[in-house]
């Protein structure tokens, strides 16, 4: 199967600080790798360049056979903040965002809730929504442009066991339609069944990497 993501001995400095080194990873399509690792241990600095929002010190980054930064069109990013516009309900959230892509094939903004669990004709504002919602709604934003590679940063973050679950099931069926997923947490033993690699991060290096054979998780 073909490699989605594939990373070099990727290394990122700011100035003397080395926030990642040598960084080594290839996942393939319909897979989902998990980073683990303390606060600072460089998770989403990795992610934010898989995303193409920074560049490599050293080292390359293929993403779909592309540099990243030329493949952004089919990668979704969803960052450790909503990103929503809390005063707007979920819909109106929706239909804003949907509006920045006229030049590409969106799902309706009901769809994309409808996706994630959410009732579109909820007109409650966002900023009044449980953390799991606002979780569930993030993550529709970010299906909107119908991304391939899926990139979230702590998508469990203050969520309760039940929300949790829900994302973790929502999560399960995307990888399941082929979507390629990249997450952090530092909720192991909640994301470990959706994983086929666990890549631990340790001040910016490669503490551990477990991966799986197709079929192979729990």
């Amino acid at each position: 199967m073909a490699s989605v993501v594939e990373l070099e001995s990727v290394s990122k400095l700011y100035g003397t600080f080395v926030a990642l080194r040598k960084i080594s990873l290839n996942l393939e399509q319909g897979r989902c790798c998990v980073l683990l690792g303390e606060n600072g241990a460089g998770k989403s600095t990795l992610l934010r360049l898989i995303a193409g929002l920074i560049r490599p010190t050293h080292g390359v980054i293929r993403v779909f056979g592309e540099k990243a930064h030329d493949a952004r069109d089919r990668i979704g990013y969803m960052s450790h903040a909503a990103m929503l516009y809390e005063e707007f309900s979920g819909i109106e959230n929706l239909r804003y965002f949907a509006a920045l892509y006229r030049e590409r094939e969106c799902m309706a903004p009901e769809a994309a809730l409808l996706a994630v669990g959410l009732d579109s004709s909820l007109t409650r504002p966002v900023g009044q929504y449980s953390q799991g919602m606002q979780q569930r709604a993030s993550l529709a934003r970010v299906l909107l442009a119908k991304p391939e590679l899926l990139l979230l940063d702590e998508p469990f973050s203050n969520m309760d066991a039940a929300s949790a679950k829900q994302m973790l099931d929502l999560l399960a069926g995307l990888r399941a339609q082929g979507k390629t997923i990249v997450l952090t947490t530092h909720q192991r033993e909640l994301a470990e069944p959706l994983a086929d690699c666990l890549l631990t991060l340790q001040a910016g290096s490669v503490a551990s990497l477990v991966e799986r054979m197709a079929g192979a998780r729990q």
